[in-house]
């Protein structure tokens, strides 16, 4: 690769400063501190240059590694996905022409995206939220006002594109911190009822004084920026919000499990609507809190809707280990993305998951900006720095380039085992249709993406099986 300058952000925590263009600040993985602050430390930036040369389309994954094949074996259909974030992952995407700034908080806008990205076959569609404006300022709020603030809540976003939508995953984020878990788990249970089973859900912690404010219950770690330059660091600090995170996914999970599938018999000559002995009480006790059960909604079309996070450092990684059918990671280059991967099969290895039972899907993300001209996106990319007035900042490994130099890129990364990308585009809607009208179609002919939808859920898209409920009694 080339063009190539930064490190990046929090050195792999995603506690950083930068706003929703460092999508690290608000994952239940990444910690969200700034809730979505813009990053001052610089990731590198790729630029497109085939930057892997020679590489093919059959490639097997590490046997081991937590999306790896078995050893000589062909690798499965790449998965991608796409980050939708207002106007875009670049702080000056608004400013773009063809963006509509105006239209960002209308559901029109958000339809038009989505069903874009169902035209590319894409997997999924993550959402991003906050509790908070986004800023420029590490963990604490600014008075800027020329970069994109406010935004409109992912679920009920999600929950309004599912009848719109056809096939394409919906995977809405929402904070575990300050929000209750029986809630969160209602939420996305009807979301997946709602879309006849598509729906994943993105958790993320919050760790910013700003965003406790709100609830006025409880208080939050105090970070400096110096934290960010040490992934140990941050995310030590934080461990006790990781730790009530993932005991909030197992809340949400169990909930999910508390109706049996066949518990709704809804017999209207007999007068029986429902089988009593397939709805659980799960009597579950955290650190922090209790829910008793069961949940309210029935059980889904998926059983269990995908959980996505994302990940930067051992601590998430745990995180995600323990309670993710998805972890999306930021690697910044092959040889990155082999030994964070490594580092995520050790905490799949801590947390005694057995893979075989429960796959964990491994995604990089990128922030993408792409050309069907040679050096155009750079080009592009150029201009949105100086009217941004800074370089654009992200945790995740930046690429510039055309739809064939993106492939190359995809494809030379997968060898390492993992099972897809998570992509960000920096300006909506272009770098959206550059990805469903350039880089599937090229994808496409590399013989390494779907060429239309062959299930209709989120599950089955990632190749993941509909787990019985845990309360089901065996035979």
């Amino acid at each position: 690769m080339t063009g190539t300058t930064g490190s990046r952000d929090a050195n792999g925590t995603g506690a950083t400063s930068g706003s929703r263009a460092t999508e690290d600040t608000r994952a239940a993985t990444a910690t969200r501190p700034t809730e979505g602050a813009r990053a001052t430390t610089r990731t590198r930036a790729t630029t497109g240059t085939r930057a892997t040369e020679g590489t093919t389309t059959g490639v097997t994954s590490p046997v081991g590694a937590p999306g790896g094949t078995a050893s000589g074996t062909t690798a499965a259909p790449l998965h991608l996905a796409v980050a939708l974030d207002g106007a875009g992952w670049h702080p000056a995407a608004w400013r773009e022409s063809g963006a509509r700034p105006g239209e960002l908080l209308d559901a029109p806008y958000w339809t038009d995206l989505v069903t874009e990205a169902e035209r590319g076959l894409l997997d999924f569609v993550t959402f991003e939220d906050a509790l908070g404006l986004q800023s420029a300022a590490f963990h604490l709020p600014d008075d800027r006002t020329d970069q994109v603030r406010g935004s409109i809540d992912a679920v009920l976003l999600a929950a309004h594109l599912a009848p719109l939508t056809t096939h394409i995953g919906l995977v809405p984020t929402t904070n575990v911190t300050h929000t209750e878990p029986f809630h969160l788990a209602i939420g996305i249970a009807t979301l997946d009822h709602a879309s006849r089973g598509r729906a994943g859900w993105r958790p993320q912690i919050a760790s910013r004084a700003a965003d406790a404010a709100h609830f006025g219950r409880r208080t939050t770690p105090q970070l400096t920026e110096d934290d960010v330059t040490d992934s140990e660091r941050i995310s030590q600090p934080l461990r006790a919000l990781f730790t009530e995170g993932a005991e909030v996914v197992e809340a949400a999970r169990l909930l999910w499990d508390s109706w049996e599938d066949g518990a709704e018999i809804r017999d209207a000559a007999t007068g029986r609507f429902l089988d009593r002995d397939k709805v659980h009480h799960i009597d579950f006790r955290g650190t922090d809190f209790s829910v008793k059960g069961p949940s309210i909604t029935p059980r889904t079309p998926q059983g269990q809707p995908p959980v996505v996070s994302l990940a930067h450092a051992p601590v998430p990684y745990e995180f995600a280990a323990l309670g993710s059918d998805v972890v999306a990671v930021t690697p910044h280059g092959r040889a990155d993305a082999a030994a964070i991967l490594a580092q995520v099969a050790e905490a799949v290895e801590r947390t005694g998951r057995d893979l075989a039972d429960r796959p964990l899907r491994t995604f990089a993300d990128l922030v993408v900006l792409l050309d069907d001209e040679p050096g155009a996106a750079a080009r592009r990319k150029a201009r949105l720095d100086e009217v941004a007035g800074s370089e654009l900042a992200s945790d995740a490994e930046i690429f510039t380039g055309t739809p064939a130099e993106l492939a190359d890129l995809l494809l030379d990364w997968r060898s390492t085992g993992l099972d897809g990308f998570r992509l960000r585009p920096a300006v909506l809607p272009h770098d959206l249709t550059a990805i469903t009208r350039g880089l599937v179609p090229e994808l496409q002919r590399r013989g390494v993406f779907r060429t239309e939808y062959t299930s209709t859920t989120l599950r089955g898209h990632l190749g993941l099986t509909r787990p019985a409920s845990r309360y089901a009694k065996a035979g």
